[in-house]
């Protein structure tokens, strides 16, 4: 299966019709991530990014901020590095902590985590390399509550991952938050579309 790897302006929806179809484009969303996140632990998740998770955050960005045909390319620049080139997956990591005092009290021993995250497959695993954009760790040992993951590939372990059934196990494997999660069937079939 081939998917598309850039969302281009052509693909850019008039915000006219976007409005008219937002609720239904939403409700299909929201199935749609069903099988596209993954719990790890009970502070962490992990929220696959697609072609359409980032067509839809952009289409958002642009309908809430209003910011017209001049917002598009900085959107098309801010987004397009998520979506999964062909032998990745691309994950975005979230720390989510109601609690501010816990919340800061966790990710000021969090630095570095965003090293430290990897996919499982039949006992060989892929580590997850972040975007680039910005450092989100200090070197006094603080971390971003947010992250960007890409995953690379080989063509043994997509062949591996889109094996029906396949044991997959994702991990953050820091000496501050140690915990990890065997992956969902549906969830590794919904993935495994990633892959060209």
């Amino acid at each position: 299966m081939s998917t598309k790897h850039e969302i281009t302006r052509n693909d850019i929806l008039a915000m006219d019709v976007f409005a008219r179809e937002r609720k239904a484009r939403r409700a299909r969303m929201t199935a749609l991530k069903r099988h596209r996140r993954l719990a790890i632990g009970p502070d962490a998740t992990l929220h696959f990014e697609s072609y359409d998770t980032m067509w839809w955050q952009i289409h958002e960005m642009l309908f809430i901020e209003k910011g017209g045909e001049a917002q598009i390319a900085d959107e098309l620049a801010a987004y397009n590095p998520l979506v999964p080139k062909g032998a990745e997956l691309v994950a975005t990591l979230m720390f989510e902590i109601d609690d501010p005092a816990r919340r800061e009290a966790l990710l000021g021993r969090l630095g570095g985590v965003e090293h430290r995250v990897g996919i499982q497959v039949d006992g060989e695993t892929v580590y997850g390399n972040p975007e680039g954009d910005v450092a989100r760790s200090t070197t006094e040992g603080r971390t971003s509550s947010v992250h960007f993951l890409h995953f690379p590939f080989t063509a043994e372990r997509i062949a591996a991952f889109r094996r029906p059934g396949a044991r997959v196990v994702v991990a953050i494997e820091h000496p501050e938050y140690g915990h990890m999660a065997v992956m969902p069937e549906a969830v590794r079939a919904a993935l495994a579309e990633d892959f060209d």
